[in-house]
């Protein structure tokens, strides 16, 4: 990874850098609101606590297309254990063996290994399927691909269905679409974004579609693309490639009867803010985007009918001087608070999330308990937050309040070796 990305610590205290990682493998309070949209650059351009009264309740657009039958139940959702999965890179130093298995108590937050799922080479982002009985993993490998696992009725085990390649290198996310036919993935190495579809099992098929960011140049210090996520927007209906390498958001329009992707518009942030992940806000109408290179986060308006992205200004992660290489944000399902991962600070900062989503303002940031905090994720009730830190190999889990949105350590973090995403169901 070119300076400024990713940093390139040493592979000790549980990982690597992404760009050293990929280059082995291969050779083996601050208030921002959202102006009012200008005129576009020429060219093409997750679950949280439930409503409160007063939260913002404008209705967000369903996907155009029903979820596929299946008829394996899914695993039942009760008050007792759930699971969580656990992404990480085998090839690593000190890595692990697979998709690690534990499982959580969902009103106190403990953690309990129960297994691992072999059989996946270097798993460091992991993905359900909508009906909860496939879970899908990127092999984040100089030739990437996309598994598919079928997961076993109580969420123990799995059984992997097969891999399909991606057409690129080291794919780090990959996400599904809410009809639950295509799965979307980004290739980072080789900043492209691929399209697989997804059959009544669970399994893969045949690539659909794959693009690669040739447009616009690469931004500050970037030697080339590096789409580092790619996800539905609230419509349905548009797709939206986060790429790091050109400080772009690509939004397409994918075929929901062919899987193709055809680009309809680009959103460009600052020169060398290295935009790595976006969540929206539940309204359908605003979205989140974290700057790793420059430290920033950015409330963006979003236009569900074109599609189209328009960014805010960049503000304050609350973590001081320097970049903290913010990772990952989330906003609650209410759309009241919003979350983001610093790694380098070792922290999350908190926001209120104001004006219907148009704006953030900055609360506080507090400890992760760990080092490196990669992913983060809610449990499907929002009660809890799960951070994945990658260099200390370990996850923390906070209590979440619905109220007010404070953080709040449940007990001691657990180990997980080279933990890079922590998923609860």
């Amino acid at each position: 990874m070119s300076s400024g990305a990713e940093p390139a610590w040493e592979a000790s205290g549980g990982g690597w850098s992404r760009r050293r990682l990929v280059a082995a493998l291969g050779a083996a309070a601050a208030m921002a609101t959202v102006p009012a949209p200008v005129a576009p650059r020429p060219g093409p351009s997750a679950a949280g606590p439930g409503p409160r009264t007063g939260a913002p309740t404008a209705p967000q657009p369903g996907p155009t297309t029903a979820p596929q039958a299946d008829p394996t139940p899914s695993p039942s959702v009760g008050s007792g254990p759930r699971p969580l999965f656990l992404g990480t890179y085998t090839s690593a130093e000190g890595g692990g063996k697979g998709i690690g298995v534990a499982s959580y108590d969902p009103t106190t937050g403990h953690l309990t290994g129960t297994g691992t799922i072999t059989g996946v080479g270097d798993p460091s982002y992991l993905a359900p399927h909508p009906n909860g009985r496939t879970l899908y993993a990127v092999d984040e490998r100089e030739q990437g691909a996309v598994t598919a696992v079928r997961l076993s009725p109580d969420s123990s085990g799995g059984k992997v269905l097969g891999s399909r390649g991606t057409g690129g290198s080291g794919p780090c996310h990959l996400s599904v679409h809410p009809g639950g036919r295509w799965l979307l993935s980004a290739d980072y190495g080789s900043g492209s974004v691929a399209v697989h579809p997804i059959d009544a099992s669970g399994a893969l098929g045949e690539r659909t579609a794959l693009v690669r960011h040739s447009s616009p140049a690469p931004g500050p210090g970037q030697e080339g693309p590096h789409a580092h996520q790619f996800v539905t927007g609230p419509d349905g209906g548009h797709v939206l490639a986060v790429d790091l390498g050109t400080d772009t958001v690509y939004t397409y329009r994918l075929d929901l009867s062919e899987g193709t992707l055809t680009e309809v518009s680009q959103a460009h942030t600052r020169p060398g803010a290295g935009p790595r992940h976006l969540t929206f806000h539940p309204g359908g109408r605003f979205a989140y985007l974290a700057n790793e290179v420059d430290n920033t986060v950015a409330v963006c308006a979003y236009d569900p009918a074109t599609g189209r992205l328009t960014p805010g200004d960049p503000q304050s992660t609350g973590t001081g001087g320097g970049t903290s290489y913010p990772a990952q944000i989330l906003v609650t399902s209410d759309g009241s608070f919003a979350y983001l991962a610093n790694r380098g600070h070792n922290s999350l900062t908190r926001y209120a999330v104001e004006a219907g989503g148009a704006r953030l303002r900055l609360l506080d940031t507090v400890p992760v308990g760990g080092d490196f905090p990669r992913h983060i994720a809610f449990s499907p009730d929002g009660a809890l937050l799960f951070a994945a830190n990658q260099r200390s190999g370990t996850v923390t889990v906070f209590h979440v309040d619905r109220e007010s949105g404070e953080l709040r350590r449940a007990g001691e973090p657990f180990a997980s070796p080279v933990a890079a995403c922590a998923l609860p169901l």
